[in-house]
């Protein structure tokens, strides 16, 4: 395990503990991830009857080291808490979140100001599809849809959207 990774974990548990300790209620001991890619930083998932996952970008991590460790992993950690304190219905960035930033010693700030220029993000795969007025693209998450059973539409001539032909 990259010492970068041991870090960020020790830092997830010390933050749960010090807040099991301030509020006196058990905090769940989340599964912790190195699998998130693109601009986000960090993210929790949620879901009933399970530990949460949180998930981190290893690469913002490397290239960002000591703001990943202050805000990054509080940020994470302030949501965990929260909902345990305040339950699911808050909002994600509200003054519940907020006020459990500040006690952790962190801003509270909903984005970081990472350069995620060099970060892999998704490059889709563009179709063509036509309609009665001209060309369109459609993505391959929407493309696949289409294979599925579903339809889009011209916002123009309200037709449907047909696959252009392979030429040839």
């Amino acid at each position: 395990m990259l010492p970068l990774v041991k870090q960020v974990i020790a830092r997830t548990h010390a933050l749960l503990d010090q807040a099991e300790r301030n509020f006196k209620h058990t905090m769940p001991q989340p599964e912790i991830r190195f699998n998130l890619w693109g601009q986000s930083a960090g993210m929790v998932l949620f879901q009933k009857g399970c530990a949460p996952v949180v998930r981190f970008n290893q690469q913002l991590l490397r290239n960002n080291q000591a703001a990943f460790l202050t805000q990054t992993v509080p940020h994470e950690v302030a949501h965990m808490v929260a909902r345990t304190l305040f339950g699911a219905k808050i909002q994600p960035h509200g003054q519940e979140w907020k006020d459990v930033m500040m006690w952790l010693g962190a801003k509270g700030q909903r984005c970081h100001n990472f350069d995620t220029r060099s970060t892999k993000t998704r490059r889709l795969r563009l179709f063509d599809y036509q309609c009665d007025c001209r060309s369109h693209q459609l993505t391959s998450i929407r493309h696949n849809r289409v294979r599925q059973g579903s339809s889009y539409y011209c916002r123009s001539c309200k037709q449907l959207l047909q696959e252009k032909a392979c030429k040839g």
